[in-house]
């Protein structure tokens, strides 16, 4: 009994009293280990136990409440950088700067913490859609307990659909049969009986145990609870889920970017204004010029921006039957280049389908059909999806057994693995067989139509299942004798002497579109692999039959003897992996990331639920458990890879329209603020005030908060995208240095020209830099030329609002209060003749640009 000690009590960390393999120990120990009896617990006995371990819950991700969501939408960089400046700008008592840096930092940040907390909630309606009850024994009456109450030592009695609440062992069953697909990927139930284990068995291997999460399919039995909650074999993957999930890489590009604008600030506020106090200029206003000129840089509406976008990506996606659990994967779901899956119901129909009987000389037969069917249709043990494809097939053969009628049944188990039964027609008694075809061969001792079974018979009946079972089909055998009609049981003894009469070949046929779904996958630039408990020929198989690749399959034995690093490459290379536990699931999601892949997971199994957490992308389905709903970035409300497609378009559109705000806003502004850094040196007035830079700015970003429902290029969503830290620099100094070209050009036209004084130049000055940035916008929202790409109406509406805005704001009567004088009609004409070359000229350069840097938004090539 040392194995079986007392564990510590402590209700945070345990929830057991038993340390061990508590399948390999005889149940009249653990029952004396656990305090309980056959009868179960005592009411007072259960009470102190849940108070002492606590109750039988899982906690699969931390529990995130409204203010935490609102103060995580504070984390960003950018939204910490303009609330600094806003700080500072009050300090100098600049209020009406700081109140509109604030105003559009309290808009953004509450925008995202509305949608984030609206996701979240969502996702806790479906998981608490379903309450669950155990009938559980005590006081030795069976009463109806929540789950959640369940301890160890209880008895809880379990019948066919019940959800088994916790681990333990089986003390009593009758046709005890377990679906424990959502554990160890088993197609088909597995019985289950009392008994002891050996201690090294595997999961699948303990026949005696059943375990939290899994379900009854047939029979029933009564279990002694072991463990429960994080104790549990569901708790114990479910508990590795506790952390954060992973930075996505949307929210690594966010933050790089956001550190590459930090440091462009610094050494721009720095240098501006040491040279301003060097050339004696007034400290104050020099600090305030300096300060406005980092604002200015900033895409100041950024945080607003990729809310919003990501907004109306979920909302789509939310039409689409797609339940969006973390905004911001959105993105990455655009940019995901590897999709790994399950076959079942993705892949494939989700249903098991016979796809013919044979008989011994590999030809379709209907005498075969209707033995099976009539074996199928009487057997009153386990109902499974075998016999129910059978049943479906003799009645669309409209094959008559009316005049059958059933005598006695052999029940299947999983020693013999074959089931019989006996009926009688016209007078004539036959006991039929079906089951797995070695077993049923071992019974046989003729073929066909009577010849004798020799060992030419048996290696060509070998060499059919082999070949087969190559192409992923589960191949039965159905054999048959007339016996004599008797009152006593027919016994497995009576099993003998059969005819082998054929084959009965099943499969889970491939959905009927999933070809075209692939190809459409291939066509985006994501590549499917997948990912299986099943068994390796049958995936081979499917993958085959879908067309897709098959370049390598791995199982997961041959992943056991893998190391991490030939892991990164194998799973680049492998189609298929087979035959895989849940920790393995999780190494190949992880090795595929350490090669530089953006990686969607698929799946909705406790067996998937590391795999989802650990991927970029995790889906899952609203039919699925919990723990993986949980885990997951998105829930599907059906299982079906062409919702994936519009979703991944959804995401590619998102970050398409994101990307349009930082590249038109991030070169615009460095150009203005670059010029005026500049100027303001060998100007002897500030080329603009800091409260003309901040309206500037805010003005130029009305139009981007219509970006979100801009018209994107099909290019742009033909391949996944990445963010590119270093390509958004060159094209800020690239397009940022051609604007400030010109915006020296315009200071030459203002100075040289029209001797403009210190308020018309500025007046000047910001209207050519809002219709400069404004036109832009037009033109760089697009790699095709400007004119070959519609605008949403949204964007260009607000742009021509804002455009006429700017040009009618000098000779507003109130303007002089920003510092705005009116302008002579033939300056206002040379600025806009200026910005009209300024359009060629980006035009232009934006060819030659994306001839020399286009490829950094290419898929990456690996």
């Amino acid at each position: 009994m040392d194995r079986f000690r007392p564990r510590p009590t402590d209700s945070l960390s345990g929830r057991t009293v038993v340390d061990g393999e508590y399948w390999s120990c005889p149940t009249d120990k653990l029952l004396q280990e656990l305090s309980s009896s056959s009868n179960g617990l005592k009411q007072s006995q259960a009470e102190t136990t849940l108070n002492r371990l606590g109750p039988n819950a899982l906690a699969a991700s931390t529990s995130t409440s409204g203010w935490g969501f609102l103060l995580s939408q504070f984390k960003s960089p950018l939204v910490l950088i303009l609330i600094v400046a806003s700080v500072i700008s009050m300090f100098a008592a600049e209020w009406i700067d700081a109140a509109v840096v604030l105003a559009i930092v309290l808009g953004s940040t509450l925008l995202g913490f509305g949608q984030e907390f609206m996701a979240g909630n969502a996702i806790e309606k479906l998981r608490t859609q379903v309450k669950i009850h155990s009938l559980v024994l005590r006081d030795g009456q069976a009463r109806n307990q929540p789950s959640d109450r369940v301890v160890p030592g209880d008895v809880v009695l379990l019948s066919a659909g019940s959800l088994i609440p916790a681990d333990g062992v089986v003390l009593e069953a009758k046709d005890f049969f377990i679906n424990q697909a959502v554990l160890t990927g088993e197609t088909f139930p597995v019985e289950k009986k009392p008994g002891v284990v050996n201690v090294a068995a595997s999961l699948s291997e303990r026949s005696n145990a059943v375990f939290m999460g899994t379900s009854v399919s047939s029979g029933t039995a009564r279990m002694l609870v072991v463990q429960t909650g994080k104790s549990t074999v569901f708790g114990q993957i479910a508990s590795k889920l506790a952390l954060r999930p992973p930075m996505t890489e949307f929210e690594r590009g966010i933050h790089r970017f956001g550190y590459l604008l930090t440091r462009i600030m610094v050494v721009m506020v720095v240098i501006v204004l040491a040279i301003n106090v060097f050339m004696a200029k007034p400290p104050i206003d020099s600090l305030l010029f300096a300060l406005a000129l980092a604002v200015g840089l900033t895409p100041e509406l950024l945080p607003a921006i990729v809310s919003i976008t990501l907004s109306h990506g979920a909302k789509r996606m939310a039409r689409l039957g797609v339940i969006v659990r973390r905004l911001n994967s959105i993105e990455n779901l655009g940019a995901m280049d590897v999709l790994c899956t399950d076959k079942t119901g993705t892949l494939t129909a989700g249903v098991v389908a016979l796809d013919g009987a044979f008989d011994v000389q590999g030809q379709a037969s209907a005498r075969v059909l209707r033995l099976a069917g009539i074996n199928a249709q009487f057997q009153s043990g386990l109902a499974n999806p075998l016999d129910e494809a059978v049943t479906a097939a003799l009645q669309k053969a409209q094959l008559d057994v009316a005049q059958v009628h059933k005598r006695d049944e052999i029940p299947y188990d999983f020693v013999r693995k074959c089931l019989s039964v006996v009926v009688d027609e016209a007078g004539v008694s036959t006991l039929i067989t079906k089951g797995a075809l070695d077993k049923v061969l071992g019974r046989c001792v003729s073929v066909g139509a009577g010849l004798l079974l020799d060992e030419a018979w048996a290696q060509r009946i070998d060499a059919q299942f082999e070949s087969w079972s190559e192409l992923g089909f589960r191949v039965l055998g159905v054999a048959s004798r007339v016996i004599d009609a008797r009152s006593v049981p027919y016994t497995r003894d009576d099993e003998s002497g059969l005819n082998f009469e054929g084959f009965l070949l099943f499969m889970d046929p491939p959905k009927l579109d999933v070809q075209q779904t692939l190809r459409d996958l291939t066509q985006r630039g994501v590549q499917l692999k997948i990912i299986t408990g099943d068994n390796h020929k049958v995936a081979r198989h499917v993958a085959q039959a879908v067309g897709l690749p098959v370049t390598q399959v791995v199982t997961g034995r041959e992943l056991h003897d893998v190391g991490d690093e030939a892991l990164m490459h194998i799973a680049w290379q492998a189609t298929v992996f087979a035959e895989v536990d849940p920790n393995q699931k999780e190494r190949i999601i992880l090795a595929l990331q350490k090669t530089g892949h953006v990686v969607g997971y698929m799946g909705d199994g406790i067996n998937d639920a590391l795999a989802l957490h650990a991927a970029d992308v995790g889906i899952s389905v609203d039919t699925a458990v919990d723990v993986a709903k949980d885990a997951a970035d998105f829930v599907l409300l059906r299982k079906d890879l062409d919702i994936l497609c519009e979703g991944i378009d959804e995401g590619r559109m998102t970050f398409a329209n994101t990307l349009k705000y930082i590249l038109t806003t991030i070169s615009a502004n460095f150009g203005n603020m670059v010029s005026m850094a500049v100027a303001s040196v060998f100007l002897p007035f500030l080329p603009l005030l800091a409260s003309q830079i901040l309206l500037n700015s805010f003005l130029a970003d009305i139009p981007a908060t219509t970006i979100a429902g801009d018209r994107v290029d099909p290019e742009s969503v033909a391949q996944p995208r990445h963010w590119d830290t270093l390509f958004i620099r060159n094209y800020m100094l690239v397009f940022g240095l051609l604007s400030s070209a010109f915006d020296f050009m315009a200071f030459g036209v203002l100075l040289w020209v029209f001797q403009a004084t210190p308020e018309v130049f500025r007046t000047g000055w910001f209207v050519v830099s809002l219709m400069t940035q404004l036109v832009i916008a037009m033109v760089v929202r697009t790699r095709r030329p400007f004119y070959r790409s519609r605008p949403g109406t949204g964007l260009w509406v607000s742009s021509a609002v804002v455009l006429c805005v700017a040009l009618s704001m000098p000779y507003w009567p109130w303007s002089a209060m920003l510092g705005f004088v009116p302008l002579p009609i033939s300056l206002m004409g040379g600025l806009v003749g200026l910005t009209l070359t300024y359009v060629v000229a980006v035009e232009v350069c934006k060819k030659i640009f994306y001839q020399h840097f286009g490829l950094a938004w290419v898929p990456h090539q690996r």
